[in-house]
């Protein structure tokens, strides 16, 4: 078969198959083109989930009559100037509007700000009409229909109306975050109306707030309460942003967003350091939310990777990675210990009393003891154990320390001194010493807990109880607080394991006979550019001839272990991120599961002052409010929350 020359229109139908993958796409498209003309408002209308109609209309600069036809022709643009690394704006390629319009039909509109009227131009099928008069506003409207008409084939592979709105909607989510300072709003037959005001003017810097709230907009006014600021600079890369802490997350990474100078991506690089840093405070199945601007010289990074331009390649991806992840870490340890406010609405749903909203009960069917003038009386204790028991014509006896049940009388220890802690602890030896007495039950206890009043300020607050032998019940100045005894230890133990395998090397257990461990050249290489950061884990390696290493110690902590198996993860690793990570964290999980079975467990009673000291720790270690696992260690009801459930707010 000879060869020859492909015709004009199968040549940008080929690019449109790399550049319009779906609605989505052109919208994107579309939208970054608006914001490249200083728009500071974009209009997006869409029907059919975008396949029917797509129309953008924004106020930007609008384009020259002249300069129309050129706009529709590919490969060019008014964004790149000769250095083709030297990339400024959303838009470079030149390739968007001709793709769009080689396989759709698409009309535009405009009109800059020195022209008495605005011109238009229309392809069909990669066929250009005009330019010609039209009456428009300053500024662009780009109108789409018809997509795929050219390629049908391409519809087979589209998605319900549905799916492809909800698609074009992260799309502008997406973007949007990046640009407080525009307005965008969606709308269609296909769609419910979205409005995103511009959070701070045209001009002038953009202040935390202000990108605080418009990502708010977008994630949900209870990202705010939840929110760490980040603002970090290394070898000329900035790291700015919002992160959660780690109990608030999600189900999938869907909240998370990248953003390298302004444009929106989706890197694996910064996605996987995002993960890293929270990979021993959160579960494995759940993802943190977080959105990351990095600022950096554009000819350390290429976004001309991919004609969606989704993807970049850094220069040096080490040095991202790493000041992703200590920056994200160290912000983590100054949040101090945070609740996430999730918690506390679920709780709150919880304890909605369901039955009681319904008409058809009503409180006079409930025949209740009364309170009388005089104290409190009751039946005994035994017949409050369930409401079968409970018998309204029983005989009431009033309170006393003889006639109460014996789970509701006071503690005495009778010719033995209360034993005095100068330091609460929390091990198992301890027990023995609270276990000598013939104590009442944990809940029985907690009329008996006091503390000093300045213990209400602490951000945990004083120990009040201890109930069902898990949970400790803190009161602070303006809340209720419920920790969940043994993941909060948990965390404790494993941040002092943590600690003490940073202060020192690793303890290394010599092998007999050293093992070799035949790997590619190049991968031998990353292995040992790394020995010196492997050994302060207990891991000694050194080359062994071309394309091998030798293992001669590795970590003691470890004990019998595939150390082919480790050497080659290991390698896969540093091919990857440039890292080493993984012995660190292969190290940390042995730490966690020490940590897991070595804290308090779950039943066992605890003194007042081991239950304040278990807080006051948990207020000095970063992390505890979560446990090894991701799960949270205590849970904080603001007392307004409560007066709200009975109904005094």
């Amino acid at each position: 078969m000879s060869i020859r020359l492909l015709s004009e229109t199968i040549i940008n139908q080929i690019a449109a198959g790399e550049v319009i993958e779906r609605p989505a796409s052109v919208v994107k498209e579309l939208v970054e083109n608006a914001i490249d003309a200083g728009a500071t408002r974009i209009e997006v209308v869409t029907a059919g989930g975008g396949k029917n109609l797509i129309r953008v209309t924004d106020n930007g600069g609008g384009i020259p009559a002249d300069e129309l036809t050129l706009a529709v022709s590919r490969h060019c643009t008014s964004k790149l100037t000769d250095d083709v690394h030297d990339i400024r704006a959303l838009g470079f390629r030149g390739e968007a509007l001709p793709s769009i319009g080689s396989v759709a039909r698409l009309s535009i509109k405009s009109r800059t700000a020195e022209a008495d009227s605005g011109y238009e131009v229309v392809v069909r099928g990669g066929y250009l009409e005009g330019p010609r008069p039209t009456a428009i506003n300053r500024g662009t409207i780009v109108e789409v229909s018809d997509l795929f008409y050219a390629t049908p084939a391409r519809l087979k592979f589209m998605k319900t109306d549905r799916a492809e709105s909800t698609a074009i909607t992260e799309v502008i989510k997406r973007i949007a975050i990046s640009f407080p300072q525009i307005r965008f709003s969606i709308a269609g037959t296909d769609r419910s109306p979205l409005e995103l005001p511009a959070t701070c003017s045209t001009g002038e810097t953009v202040s935390e707030a202000a990108m605080l709230e418009r990502i708010s907009q977008v994630l949900g006014t209870d990202f705010s309460g939840n929110a760490l600021a980040l603002d970090s600079e290394r070898e000329g890369v900035r790291l700015t942003g919002f992160t959660a802490i780690p109990s608030f997350n999600r189900a999938n990474s869907l909240h998370q967003f990248a953003y390298i100078n302004g444009r929106p991506v989706r890197d694996k690089q910064v996605f996987g350091a995002l993960r890293g840093a929270y990979s021993d405070v959160i579960a494995r199945d759940r993802h943190p939310v977080g959105v990351l601007f990095l600022q950096l010289d554009p000819s350390h990074v290429d976004v001309n990777v991919h004609p969606a331009k989704a993807d970049v390649r850094f220069r040096d991806p080490g040095l991202v990675r790493g000041l992703i992840v200590g920056t994200i870490r160290h912000a983590l340890a100054q949040s101090g210990i945070r609740p996430a406010t999730s918690g506390a609405e679920a709780m709150l749903k919880a304890f909605q009393a369901q039955g009681f909203e319904s008409k058809d009960f009503s409180a006079s069917q409930f025949d209740m003891p009364q309170r009388s003038s005089g104290s409190f009386t009751s039946s005994p204790a035994r017949n409050w154990q369930s409401a079968s028991n409970y018998r309204p014509d029983a005989p009431r006896q009033e309170w006393s320390p003889q006639t109460a049940h014996p789970a509701q009388r006071p503690l005495h220890l009778d010719n033995q001194p209360a034993p005095r802690y100068e330091q609460a602890g929390f091990g198992e030896a301890m027990q023995a010493t609270i276990s000598q007495f013939t104590a009442p039950s944990a809940d029985s206890r907690a009329a008996e807990i006091e503390a000093p009043v300045e213990l209400l300020r602490a951000p945990l607050g004083a120990a009040r109880a201890q109930i069902h032998a898990n949970y400790i019940v803190a009161q602070t100045e303006d809340s209720l607080v419920i920790v969940d005894q043994h993941a909060a230890h948990e965390r404790l133990v494993y941040e002092a394991l943590k600690t003490a395998l940073e202060a020192k090397p690793m303890a290394a257990q010599m092998l007999l006979i050293p093992e070799i461990v035949d790997l590619p050249e190049e991968d031998a290489e990353r292995v040992v550019s790394h020995a010196e950061t492997l050994e302060r884990f207990g891991l000694s390696v050194e080359r062994f001839g071309p394309g091998a290493v030798a293992v001669r110690e590795t970590p003691s902590m470890l004990g019998e272990m595939d150390v082919q198996q480790l050497i080659r993860d290991l390698a896969d690793e540093i091919a990857e991120h440039d890292t080493a990570n993984g012995l660190k964290d292969m190290l940390n999980h042995v730490a966690a599961t020490m940590a897991c079975h070595g804290s308090v467990r779950s039943g066992r009673r605890m003194k007042g002052e081991e239950m304040n000291a278990l807080l006051r720790q948990m207020e000095a270690t970063p992390g505890s409010g979560t446990c090894n696992h991701g799960r949270p260690t205590y849970i904080e009801l603001k007392l307004s929350d409560i007066e709200r459930l009975f109904g005094r707010r």
